[in-house]
This record gives structure tokens, sequence and C-alpha cells, in this order.
């Protein structure tokens, strides 16, 4: 199901112009989410039929080069091929944003052709620590996993980290980035402690742009693009 619209969105898919669909259902409870409200409380937003999606697409197409499916993890929807096929259909580009738990879904969306770029977040270091970001118990297999297959697939992706004082540090990042086995792309995100589903995070600084970037410069050799997103 979809409970959220963007109609119009220039920073979610960096040089293109797109929709943004946000689903509600995820396997995460990661403490510095921003989306908790969707995730907790999804019937505090109205669902979205795909009639009322496609008709805002067709009347955008000449503006928009495609929409992005965001979550919450949107490959936990059950239709989310049905709408990738739909938005390809119409001559636009699609792009899924992923936590990485489900990789053998993503492998069969990828192998259908109905996804143009993948955006990875990569929680943590790829070891005991990895839970501590996601709230849950994770299945490392399948993180490292999709890793693999977003790496071998062909198709233009990023990995990502939302760096969070007490979560991680820059051993952590480094540590990522060594694990990831030269990306292409990899993006430090600023963390942003307003609204966190934990409100012990609320109250906390996020790191200063100079350490971000050291973490960032730590991270350069082992990594194709390196970016930084969202510094103060």
């Amino acid at each position: 199901m979809i409970r959220g619209i963007i109609e119009t969105s220039f920073l979610d898919w960096d040089g293109k112009i797109v929709m943004v669909l946000y689903t509600p259902r995820c396997n995460f409870r990661c403490p510095f989410c921003h989306n908790w409200e969707l995730l907790e409380n999804p019937d505090m937003y109205p669902e979205k039929s795909w009639r009322s999606v496609s008709a805002n697409l067709r009347k955008h197409r000449d503006f928009l080069d495609g929409v992005c499916i965001t979550g919450g993890e949107p490959l936990l929807e059950p239709d989310i091929g049905e709408w990738l096929g739909k938005i390809k259909k119409m001559g636009m580009l699609a792009k899924i944003d992923t936590n990485g738990s489900c990789p053998d879904i993503l492998e069969s969306l990828i192998e259908k052709n109905l996804v143009d770029y993948v955006a990875m977040d990569v929680k943590g270091p790829l070891d005991g620590k990895y839970d501590r970001a996601t709230g849950v118990k994770t299945d490392l297999a399948k993180i490292k996993k999709s890793i693999a297959i977003i790496k071998g697939s062909g198709i233009d992706h990023e990995f990502r980290t939302t760096v969070v004082p007490g979560i991680h540090t820059k051993e952590d990042v480094v540590a990522i980035a060594k694990a990831l086995g030269r990306p292409k792309r990899y993006v430090l995100q600023q963390f942003v402690p307003f609204h966190s589903w934990s409100e012990d995070l609320r109250d906390v600084k996020p790191y200063d742009n100079e350490i971000i970037m050291d973490m960032a410069d730590g991270c350069s050799k082992h990594v194709g693009d390196m970016v930084v997103r969202g510094l103060r």
C-alpha cells in the first residue's frame, strides 16, 4: 500500500526530478528513523490508490523523470513489482530505497528490468554492531547478499549510511566502506535528531561537519565516488 506522496522532489535522486511514494511496512526499528509515525500508525495517513498515483504521473510526465519508492521497506509490499511495471510502461525511470533485508525480491525486480537505480542503506558495520542501528536482530547474510546483487547488477546505485553519534564512530564508517568492496558510490548522511523514533536521540548533537568530512576522507580510499549529504 502507498500511504504518502511527494508529487515533486529534487532531492531523492541526484540529477532527477521524481515523485516519491511512501510505503508503511518495515522490518527494522532504527532508532534514528524519521518516518516512524508512518510505520507505527499507518492509518493516520490515507491510503493512496494506484489510480490516483498514475493520474498524477500522467499529468506530470513531461516534467518528471521518474518515481522513487521508499518507506518503510518497499520490498515488503506485495504489489511492488506491479507498481514498478506500470511506472516503466509509462516510460518513466524507477528508483528503490531499501534496507537490504529482502535480497531475493530485489534480485527478481532487477532481473525483470523494473529498477533503474537502487539506494541501499547500510546501517552499520557488517558485524554484531548492526543490530544496534536497526533496533532488531538482523540477518547479515541477507544484507551481504543484497550488497553483492546490487554491485553485480550493472544498474546505477549507491550505498549510504546515516551517521549517528553514539551509534557510529569513524572506525565504524570506514569499516563499512571497506566491507562494501570498493562500491561505485558511498554516501554519508548527516543525522538530524529532530523527530527521531528514539526520544533519547532527539537531544543528541549531530557530529560537526568537520568530523563528518574526516570520516568521508577516511572512507574515500575504499570507494569510488564519495558523497556527503546534509551538512549543517
